[in-house]
């Protein structure tokens, strides 16, 4: 049965790795090498259907393999997808999370809530979250990844 400290570190290692990318925003070739192998070690690419709807996509909303998201993450000259600017490279100082609930199954896990981007500024930007998580090797993988702004009302 997967735990619920299993979901809650793996957000840990996710928002690391986010904040971590933008460190490396400034050497290109690492910053690509570390990125893919983050995909590679968070999200399920490698072994089953990845549904990804990334926050700030309008054209191509949904993400569906590593190439497309590391664009997302990163952007850059060969970027799958051209309205891509670097999600990740932002860069962010933090990124937090607030579960609003965990479901917990034998080998797969969901989570809901919101997460919180923080820039250099100390601003924080809340964005809507859920991640769906398969238990693969006695690690969680992200196959299920939907996130967004906050609704605001005209």
């Amino acid at each position: 049965m997967i735990t619920e400290e299993q979901v809650l570190e793996a957000q840990e290692k996710w928002g690391n790795g986010v904040v971590k990318i933008g460190a490396l925003k400034n050497q290109r070739t690492e910053c690509e090498s570390f990125t893919s192998t983050f995909l590679d070690e968070r999200y399920a690419f490698d072994s089953s259907l990845v549904i990804f709807k990334p926050t700030k996509c309008e054209i191509q909303q949904f993400r569906p393999t590593k190439a497309e998201a590391l664009s997302y993450f990163i952007a850059g000259d060969d970027r799958a997808c051209n309205e891509d600017k670097g999600f990740a490279i932002q860069p962010w100082t933090k990124v937090r999370f607030e579960n609003a609930g965990i479901i917990l199954e034998e080998y797969r896990a969901i989570s809901m809530g919101n997460y919180f981007f923080t820039d250099l500024d100390g601003n924080e930007a809340k964005v809507e979250y859920t991640f769906g998580y398969k238990l693969i090797n006695n690690e969680l993988k992200i196959d299920l990844h939907h996130s967004s702004f906050p609704y605001k009302q005209a």
